[in-house]
């Protein structure tokens, strides 16, 4: 029954996506272009959800569904690797045109070229896996 839930959320989240254009690649064409505020604004909307989701929790101090306290650790110091980090999540999704959320969603909806981006991503992070260790933290 849990299962079921999270189906149908990931149904809706894909549908509100593509409602929203957000998987579209011309969309993040225009975006990485700066010829369009579209993905600016959904992902502006994104961080805004996100902050004010975290302050509720904190502030209200909620517990998970099994009625243990929702803890929200700080991020640890070092700037390089968030900002080596988001180069190289952000050179992947402007050279194959989606983030890691529209690749379910592209598939879903028939464009069965995305799953070489899903083979791409899931050998990219294999890749981590094996040298995170030698990365600098």
């Amino acid at each position: 029954m849990n299962l079921l839930r999270y189906i149908i959320v990931g149904f809706v989240f894909g549908i509100i996506l593509t409602k929203a254009e957000a998987v579209s690649w011309y969309r993040i064409y225009e975006m990485f272009h700066f010829q369009s505020i579209h993905m600016f604004g959904i992902i502006t909307v994104a961080i805004m959800t996100g902050l004010i989701g975290i302050q509720i929790i904190k502030r209200k101090q909620l517990k998970d569904i099994d009625g243990n306290p929702i803890i929200i650790q700080d991020k640890e110091k070092g700037n390089m690797r968030y900002w080596i980090g988001g180069i190289i999540f952000g050179l992947g999704w402007a050279m194959v045109g989606a983030c890691p959320g529209p690749i379910f969603i592209l598939l879903g909806a028939g464009f069965m070229s995305a799953g070489i981006i899903l083979i791409g991503a899931v050998f990219g992070t294999f890749l981590y896996g094996l040298i995170k260790d030698k990365l600098p933290h």
